[in-house]
């Protein structure tokens, strides 16, 4: 492509992403400083290079597929954040108060409201994540709350009603075993572990032990599905205020798949996907219909992927400029 080709492709795209109109010969003429029939000479070369489409009602030309790729990776140079924008988002980033997870989500928030796309989150706590303290707070009741917390700082909580003849006393000493036992222990292999070697000890040792195995086994389970995954999304109705949406059906299509674990896991970062990435209609495994541009974040021994999803009318160089943002800010040393 040349230097002339580069400059129309280019104002193609930044033109119909303000406008959602075609783009016709007459306003790049007096954009390039050129004839019309030279513009129009050069317009259908792109369109049939697969750059440019026609539009079926008017003259004008908008930008395909390969055009945008071509846009993003060639043309295109990502914005910079305004002030106010950095300090909204420094805002979360310096509030120590906020779990890494909760920050995280309200960064997602954030960006619906800067953009006007669907931004969706899936996080993961690391797989690297260890055993290192349990502790079991008495309630008013018989009620007892279960803490867990690993070795990079995670916390997690569950509330349990004792069943019948189970005393506090026979819980607490079970959780000294388990601390004793345990720490250290991945995550993932608690479950194992307190099934076939903390079980047959407390068997011995505990009245109730089966009621307070089960609770200990019903505590490591759902801790360890929820260091699985988080997934938070927002601002899912902007959808419907994209004109490329006017198809009811079509925007019912895109919605469920937010509601579809196998699609929304379509989603996530490949294996070794660094930086920000841009997935263009077909490109993305999600829906042929729309842009996926995503970063992904490994930090406080969690890791996972924000995601902006809109048209593939795109405003890439905002768009990409704030995720680039982010990814500095999350992947940063504290």
């Amino acid at each position: 492509m040349n230097n002339r080709q580069e400059s129309i492709l280019k104002y193609i795209v930044e033109s119909y992403i303000k406008t959602v109109k075609p783009v016709g010969s007459k306003s790049l003429c007096k954009k390039l400083q050129c004839s019309s029939a030279t513009i129009r000479n050069e317009m259908a070369k792109l369109e049939e290079a697969g750059y440019l489409e026609k539009n079926h009602i008017s003259s004008g030309r908008i930008p395909s597929e390969k055009g945008y790729k071509y846009y993003v990776e060639k043309l295109m140079k990502p914005k910079e954040l305004t002030g106010e924008d950095v300090l909204k988002l420094q805002t979360i980033f310096q509030n120590h108060e906020l779990q890494l997870s909760d920050a995280i989500n309200q960064c997602v928030e954030i960006i619906s409201e800067m953009t006007n796309y669907t931004s969706i989150v899936l996080g993961k706590k690391s797989i690297d994540n260890a055993l290192q303290q349990v502790s079991i707070i008495p309630l008013a009741d018989n009620k007892i709350v279960a803490l867990v917390c690993t070795d990079h700082g995670i916390v997690q909580n569950k509330q349990f009603i004792l069943p019948q003849n189970t005393s506090v006393d026979e819980i607490v000493k079970t959780c000294e075993i388990i601390n004793k036992m345990l720490i250290g222990t991945p995550i993932r292999k608690v479950s194992e572990r307190l099934e076939y070697e903390i079980k047959p000890i407390i068997a011995e040792k505990i009245n109730q032990y089966e009621a307070v195995y089960n609770i200990f086994s019903k505590t490591f389970h759902d801790f360890a599905n929820k260091m699985h995954e988080n997934v938070h999304m927002s601002g899912a109705n902007f959808l419907l205020d994209a004109p490329e949406y006017s198809n009811l059906d079509e925007v019912k299509s895109i919605l469920s798949k937010f509601d579809d674990e196998n699609f929304i896991k379509k989603i996530e970062a490949r294996e070794n996907e660094e930086g920000v990435n841009v997935y263009i209609g077909g490109e993305n495994e999600f829906d042929p219909n729309v842009t996926i541009i995503k970063t992904t974040f490994h930090r406080n021994g969690e890791d996972g992927t924000i995601a902006i999803i809109g048209p593939k009318r795109m405003e890439y160089a905002k768009v990409v400029g704030l995720l680039s943002y982010i990814n500095e800010q999350l992947n940063k040393e504290d």
